[in-house]
């Protein structure tokens, strides 16, 4: 008989910093067969099912739940999730083992590791502490020892951005099928550093991530090691095992797997500094990039207001530069569905006055008045032109930013959207009718992971330090559960 493989999904990458709480009306449920309609959408879950596939296994779907990075989750979505998995796993007769895709750093408002009290829950199912349970999840975990206790192995993406994505959950499904085929359980061995680092210093093409990540592709030439993990934390996720972490899948001593993980905790210490990056002021970014007179497009990383980091996407700083500099070609993207309302029964070239994001954060500098051109309206759906895209990692390929306008201030282009959405690929401006590459000046509400699609097309970029949720300067956030000492925050 074909192995029985039960699929499930839990997927959440939760700011405790930002005021609101992320409710059922913010959350996608896929039941049953929802699951399996995800092959070949670019998706972890599809690169399961590849392997699913491929290996002859009969898949039995339960539920996935996922949102966008957002405020902490209401507890209630989690227990309704848990319910509707057990209640699944009850009646699914005889299994083989598990395979689950995860995020790693959700919380909620009563648990501050879900996924590890959802592992332990699982664990205490009848049945289910033998079996084999495997899995993927996101380089920007809070990977805790619960986590690692209650799994046989968990493999984290390797890139940031993470164009890897489906490729490590193909990875993942193999090891499962690994322990299928030779009986072979192995165990995880994990640890939490004292270390936290800001999202912008997580990129896998700079030290220190590019430098652990070399290391941990050599820590597998051991043959007792299935796989190795680096973890570079999600900083706005308060929990005490906030920060780098490194884990181990392994069938070896754990002496030796100890001595593996001494090995990444030795560099990660070494290289701590280099994680913190350096962020240019605004003024003088735009003042050296219209003194160097470039051929290209100019882009404005704006982490504090990072979409894919849990921020609002409507923050008005970079906006606010861009009006008063009179720049010529330039674009920014602004979550504010009320904005894209109130001009519903405007006609394109008509001018209306309109108040322009600052909504979503007591940081920001509040909304942009403005007399604004209607240029186009859309549903606001289109497909990635690229299918590796850190965005189609959870989403898939297929991706809806709700009901757009795109207005037109002076020489600024304004892509007003209904749902905030990642600047991770450039067919979310390319579907409004913005052409990127003919722009003088582009803002990017991003960290890391819109480097894969503006990196190509851009004659200089720049991060820069503005007011958000999502700043660099991790000594600024109220801390109350992460633990101490840890750098950068303590001597």
């Amino acid at each position: 008989m074909s192995p029985r493989i039960l699929l499930a999904g839990l997927f959440h990458e939760t700011h405790t910093f930002v005021e609101e709480v992320t409710g059922a009306d913010q959350v996608r449920v896929r039941r049953g067969p929802a699951l399996l309609d995800r092959r070949g959408d670019g998706s972890t879950v599809d690169g399961f099912l590849s392997v699913a596939a491929r290996r002859g296994w009969e898949v039995v779907p339960s539920i996935e739940v996922g949102a966008m990075p957002s405020g902490t989750l209401d507890h209630a979505v989690f227990e309704a999730f848990w319910e509707a998995f057990a209640a699944d796993a009850r009646a699914a007769g005889s299994l083989d083992g598990v395979w689950l895709s995860l995020h790693g750093a959700m919380v909620t408002t009563e648990e501050v590791d879900p996924e590890g009290e959802f592992l332990a829950r699982l664990r205490a199912l009848p049945g289910f502490a033998a079996l084999p349970v495997f899995g993927v999840f996101d380089l920007h975990a809070a990977f805790t020892p619960r986590m690692a206790r209650h799994a046989d192995g968990l493999v984290a993406y390797r890139e940031n951005p993470h164009a890897d994505a489906r490729e490590a959950a193909v990875r993942s499904a193999e090891l499962l099928a690994r322990a299928l085929d030779t009986g072979v359980r192995p165990r995880m061995l994990t640890r939490t550093l004292p270390i936290v680092w800001p999202p912008t210093g997580t990129g896998t093409a700079d030290s220190p991530m590019g430098d652990l990540e070399a290391a941990a592709r050599a820590i597998e030439a051991d043959p007792a090691v299935w796989a190795a993990n680096v973890v570079a934390g999600y900083s706005f996720a308060d929990t005490p095992d906030t920060g780098v972490s490194v884990s181990l899948v392994t069938t070896g001593d754990p002496a030796d797997g100890e001595r593996h993980l001494d090995r990444l905790a030795a560099i990660a210490w070494e290289n701590r500094q280099a994680g913190i990056p350096r962020e240019w002021d605004l003024k003088a970014a735009l003042d050296d990039a219209l003194s160097r007179r470039l051929a290209g497009p100019v882009v404005i990383v704006e982490p504090a207001d990072n979409i894919g980091g849990g921020a609002p996407g409507d923050c008005t700083t970079i906006l606010r530069a861009f009006l008063h500099r009179r720049l010529d070609p330039a674009a920014v993207v602004i979550a504010d569905p009320a904005a894209v309302q109130a001009l519903a029964g405007a006609s394109p070239g008509d001018r209306v006055a309109l108040s322009i994001g600052g909504k979503g954060s007591r940081l920001d500098p509040g909304p942009v008045a403005v007399e604004a051109e209607l240029v186009s309206r859309s549903d606001g759906r289109f497909t990635l032109e690229d299918r590796q895209s850190h965005l189609a990692a959870s989403q898939g390929v297929a991706i809806d930013m709700g009901p757009c306008a795109t207005v037109r201030v002076g020489g600024v282009s304004i892509l007003l959207t209904s749902r905030k959405t990642p600047p991770f690929d450039l067919a979310q401006l390319r579907s409004q009718g913005i052409a990127p590459e003919t722009l003088a000046f582009v803002g990017v509400k991003a960290a890391v992971a819109h480097r894969r699609a503006y990196d190509p097309i851009a004659a200089a970029s720049y991060t820069v330090a503005t007011p958000g949720p999502c700043a660099s300067d991790l000594a600024r956030l109220p801390y109350r559960r992460i633990r101490r000492p840890v750098f950068p925050l303590d001597p």
